[in-house]
């Protein structure tokens, strides 16, 4: 079995995928209107609107309701990206910080509320 990607579903597929597309300073591929993927080494995050799911009928994914899932993008360095994206970001959770265990990482809010981290290990 081989992980092969996160999938957001959004209201608003072109917002989030440009919101990311300047995260990650990455072009999405967009197959179709309703749904976009952006490539980073071997991971996948995959943006697709609510029509993409529509027949999942009440079981269907529900928009900007993300409470237990933080979407991680390992970088170089923090606080460079940090500095690079913060006139870009609404909702920032936590500027770059070391944490206990090493980690360097800062913290922001997508535009649908999903939590996002960008973090660096610590060097050996």
């Amino acid at each position: 079995m081989e992980f092969a990607s996160i999938r957001i579903i959004t209201s608003d597929v072109d917002r989030l995928t440009h919101f990311y597309e300047v995260v990650t300073a990455t072009t999405a591929a967009r197959p179709a209107p309703t749904f976009a993927e952006i490539r980073t080494g071997t991971t996948v995050l995959a943006i697709a609107s609510t029509a993409t799911v529509a027949t999942l009928g009440k079981h269907a994914p529900t928009p900007s309701a993300n409470n237990s899932v933080i979407i991680e993008f390992l970088v170089t360095d923090v606080d460079s990206e940090f500095a690079r994206l913060r006139d870009a970001l609404e909702a920032i959770v936590l500027e770059p910080t070391t944490m206990p265990w090493g980690n360097r990482s800062t913290l922001f809010r997508d535009p649908d509320g999903n939590l996002v981290n960008l973090f660096s290990r610590p060097e050996s």
